[in-house]
């Protein structure tokens, strides 16, 4: 229970990246002083190169991306109805894909191109391929034992220098599970022990031995931070601070002050060359990335005062929160998060597992959704409930109608698509089906807001990754081979369809 609880409550991740400093990294001589005349020559010198590793932020990406699709195949899928995660709801569809991109949507008068493979899907569904914004797959694998618990590091109420890429096994079957369920893309984040947990990293779901593999270039990293009764619960514990929620507040505070002066004196170096400089600080690091907005805060928080608390830490401080986690309160300040562009990321029926989560009720994500220019998000934080992401973005949505919120369905899908890919910086490359973007695409055997709907066929960068009637798309990782029940048919399906 008590890894539970850790895991639940996760701290929202980040990307560090001092690209803006790198700039201007090398001194200028000869600018002009304020009386006009050139300043000496031995006011600003160019630093000497320093060893590989020792300069703050000189690789923003130390551990690149090595993703590659599968195998690509230029398609038209026809006859569905298409809900294309921007809002538009299309019967008879059709959703064009050429060499991994979405080419054309639109209704049945769409032109298919000569050589396209023609898929059939009359009296289907089709959607962007779902998004899950937090997950915990692969640092919290399959099997469940000690030696691969890696996704809290609750040593220290700061452990911003942490990556959770660095945690992720990649065999973990709940990646094969998640697939299944329509999830193509998803950010796995350190969990919610700390008030800086780590750096997420955003996966590509795709079968692969190396993280580096699953990697989705480009994307932003995220800083992982928690409040609540998380860190002041796991450090209360062992009597260090913080032990209270105003503990709380002043380590955040302490630490973003720390990141400032760490900016500031890597600043006066690259501008004058002189001194020694700054030992590199990997914490402070990933927190300046943070100041300088190319990390995205992602933050695990619960109640409506807490989140107001931490609102006004980001302006005291001048950064951005790009998320709040759980959010169980969220419908008690739904316009402040509009306001402040700050999107809400929440379960459906999860409550009341411990004080801070009393106040849970199932329209919140609608309630949220419908304050303008908002940004509702539909979560997991669960290796069984990503399965399942399609289902609980229809109990939230069913709980809105009921309480009068006249919410489309086509408005709906976007609770597990677009908004979550705006949620992590990723909504220029997936999210929607829109000419351009990369063509993750689901096709479900019913609409996929109700409890009936199975995914049937799950592409990615348009290569088939899932296919529920072949078992040669059903791929199954090293850890389920030999085990009870592998290889024999259930329920009248072919081993693997789930």
């Amino acid at each position: 229970m008590f890894v539970n609880r850790l895991r639940g409550p996760s701290l929202a991740i980040l990307s560090c990246a001092m690209g803006a400093l790198m700039l201007t990294a090398c001194a200028s001589t000869g600018q002009a002083s304020s009386s006009g005349t050139s300043a000496s020559a031995d006011t600003a010198r160019p630093a000497k190169p320093m060893a590989a590793g020792l300069a703050s932020a000189s690789d923003l990406n130390p551990y690149p991306s090595t993703y590659r699709p599968l195998q690509q195949q230029n398609m038209a899928i026809v006859g569905a109805t298409v809900f294309d995660g921007a809002g538009r709801k299309i019967e008879n569809g059709v959703v064009v894909v050429t060499d991994g991109r979405i080419a054309a949507v639109g209704d049945a008068s769409t032109p298919v191109p000569q050589g396209h493979q023609v898929v059939d899907a009359r009296g289907r569904f089709v959607s962007p391929g779902i998004i899950d914004i937090h997950s915990h797959l692969g640092v919290y694998p399959s099997p469940g034992v000690t030696g691969m618990s890696d996704g809290n590091e609750a040593t220290n109420p700061n452990t911003a220098q942490v990556w959770a890429e660095h945690s992720v096994w990649p065999q973990d079957p709940g990646f094969n599970a998640a697939r299944a369920g329509g999830v193509t893309t998803l950010q796995v984040l350190p969990g919610s022990a700390n008030l800086f947990g780590g750096r997420g990293v955003t996966l590509r779901n795709v079968p692969a031995t190396t993280m580096q593999a699953m990697k989705l270039p480009d994307a932003p990293y995220g800083l992982k931070m928690a409040c609540g009764e998380n860190p002041s619960r796991v450090y209360g514990s062992r009597n260090q601070s913080p032990a209270t929620g105003m503990g709380n507040m002043a380590g955040y505070r302490a630490a973003f002050i720390a990141a400032q002066d760490y900016r500031e004196k890597w600043e006066k170096y690259r501008e004058t060359g002189q001194g020694t400089p700054p030992t590199r600080n990997l914490q402070l690091e990933t927190i300046t990335g943070v100041l300088d907005g190319s990390i995205l805060v992602q933050n695990h928080c619960y109640r409506a005062d807490e989140m107001a608390l931490m609102m006004d830490l980001a302006k005291e401080f001048g950064f951005k929160i790009r998320v709040f986690h759980h959010a169980i309160e969220a419908y008690k300040l739904a316009p402040q998060l509009a306001q402040n562009g700050i999107c809400a990321a929440m379960w459906t029926g999860w409550w009341g597992f411990k004080m801070e989560a009393l106040d849970g009720i199932e329209e919140n994500a609608a309630i949220v959704d419908a304050a303008p220019n908002s940004c509702a998000v539909i979560h997991s934080d669960d290796q069984e409930l990503i399965q399942r992401l399609n289902q609980e973005a229809a109990a939230s949505l069913s709980a809105g109608r009921r309480a009068g919120l006249n919410i489309p369905e086509e408005r709906a899908i976007g609770w597990i698509t677009l908004n979550a890919a705006k949620a992590i910086g990723i909504d220029n490359q997936t999210g929607s089906l829109e000419v351009g973007k990369r063509a993750d695409v689901v096709i479900w055997s019913a609409n996929p807001l109700s409890i009936y709907a199975r995914a049937d066929q799950v592409f990615i960068d348009g290569a088939l990754t899932f296919d529920r009637t072949n078992p040669a798309y059903q791929p199954v990782s090293d850890f389920e081979l030999g085990q009870p029940g592998f290889n024999r048919p259930a329920a009248g399906t072919a081993q693997g369809a789930r």
